[in-house]
Parts: C-alpha cells; structure tokens; sequence
C-alpha cells in the first residue's frame, strides 16, 4: 500500500524558489545589456561577495564546530518525538476499566508530523501538535483510548486515518459509519509521506488487527499494546491471546535493529535491545 503526502509548506517554498530564479534571470539580462566595463565591475563585485560569504560561512562553521557535526550524523534521529498522557476508559467484555495511554507526535521532517492513538483528549493533542502539519493520524488497533479523538484531530489538516480493517467493528461503534477511516493498512505496506517512508507491521495479539508502525529514518516504531516496557500488553486485566502476541513481538518487533527506540501505547519507552533481553523468560510464562 502506498500513499503520499507532499508538505504544504514544501509547495510554498518551490514557490519561492521559482519566483527567484526569474527575478535573477532578468537581474542577469539587465547585466549583459550594460557595457563590458561594466559587466567587469559587476563581476568583480560578486567576486567580492562570494568571498565574503565564503568567510562567513567558514567562520558559522568554526564556531557552530561539534553541533553541525551531530546534525549531518544524527540526521531524521534528531527530530523530535513527543509523548501526550490521556486518561481514558476501556471496556472489556462489559468491564470497564480506567487507563492512561500514550498518545505520540512523531515529527517526520521539519514542517509535519504522524500523530499515533489519538486518545480521548483530542484538544491536548492538537494542543501539543501546535501550528505543524498533520500528515497522518495511525491507530494501532480500535479500542476506544486509542481512536475517541482520531476523527477531531484528523479533521484540523484534513490528514487522512489509518486503521486495521479487522478493527473496523470497534471504530465503527465508537465513530459510526459515517467517518469511515481513510487507509485500511494492513502489515506488509508501507506508506509515504513526501520523502519519508513509513512501515506497517502486523503485530496481531492484543487486537485481531494490531499494528505496529515503524519509522526507518527515525529507528522509531509505536508498537501499541503489543509490546511494553519489560512486558507483554493486556487488554483490561489478562492477555486476548498470548500465543499470537509473543509470535508478533519475538517474530516481527525482535527483528528491528536493538537500538530502535519502542514507544508504547502505556507506560515509558523502551527499546528493542532492552526487550530482547526479557523475551525467554516471557517464551517461560514468567
């Protein structure tokens, strides 16, 4: 599956850029009509810019020393991933239960994010977000604490939803029919958005359509209810299916790079060097 999104601030700014270079290419025509005397002196003048400038940017360099070095390593590392906390109730097999999950606004480049599990506060979401676009929101399965703001979060950038076909039951009697999600992901796509390549991961166990979604650039994956710090995700107080959810962690998860950060859908992140650790004793029922 593959969708793409180009920033609108992107647009803009090839605007610009075209908008530039027409007003050189007249600054240019005007230069050549004048007298070769002239066109020297023009010359020599730009010379003196373009060292001046070289110097300038020598001397940015010298004194920006260590950071700009980090920025060039770093790279999409070094954009931003924020963690929202919502209150919020689960309901169980006629239970409810009161839980607090992790809404995470992952900046994908330097104008938008991917919002994922917009839980029950959407105007805390939005709130954190800021003025930057919403490129996509992706709900890791359909329980309400995940997806009750979904549709007022994907609404302010008009940004499409991701969901799980299989969780379409559950969205549907939280949201009706008539704000069916955008993207039926399942694991195996990938989507695009501008430059940036996100990968969906079927990770089944908690939800019959669980997924997990990973950013390469960013060796970042929100892996939902699947997979916490130093244990396994339950739904209410047990395991829906621990067999199938212990395939989807030590099968798909386990097989990311060990410093890829795991940021899940309760509690603090982890990472997936860190869980490789525990997951014998999880094999062991422990």
């Amino acid at each position: 599956m593959f969708w793409k999104r180009k920033a609108k601030k992107k647009d803009d700014a090839e605007a610009d850029a075209a908008s530039t270079t027409a007003k050189d290419t007249e600054e240019t025509e005007d230069a050549e009509a004048g007298s070769d005397a002239d066109a020297d002196a023009a010359a020599e003048e730009r010379s003196g810019d373009v060292e001046e400038t070289d110097a300038a940017a020598e001397s940015d360099e010298d004194a920006d020393g260590k950071e700009a070095e980090t920025d060039v390593e770093g790279g999409g590392s070094e954009l931003p991933v924020e963690r929202v906390e919502i209150p919020g109730t689960l309901e169980v097999d006629g239970e409810e239960y009161e839980v607090v999950t992790n809404t995470w606004i992952v900046q994908v480049d330097e104008d938008g994010v991917v919002v994922v599990n917009p839980g029950q506060d959407a105007k805390a979401v939005l709130d954190a977000v800021g003025d930057r676009e919403i490129y996509l929101v992706a709900c890791t399965n359909g329980y309400q604490p995940h997806i009750a703001g979904a549709v007022e979060v994907a609404e302010r950038d008009e940004a499409p939803i991701a969901v799980h076909p299989r969780e379409l039951r559950r969205w549907r009697k939280v949201h009706g029919v008539e704000h069916n999600p955008e993207i039926e992901a399942e694991g195996g796509g990938r989507l695009t958005i501008g430059d940036v390549e996100l990968e969906i991961l079927a990770t089944p166990g908690t939800a019959p359509g669980s997924l997990s979604y990973y950013f390469p650039h960013l060796k970042v994956v929100c892996s939902g209810d699947t997979l916490l710090a130093g244990q396994l995700g339950t739904v209410g107080e047990g395991y829906l299916d621990y067999t199938t959810q212990l395939a989807s962690v030590g099968e798909v998860l386990l097989s990311l790079p060990e410093e890829t950060r795991v940021l899940p859908s309760t509690g603090e992140e982890t990472t997936i060097g860190a869980e490789s650790k525990n997951f014998d004793s999880w094999v062991a029922g422990e």
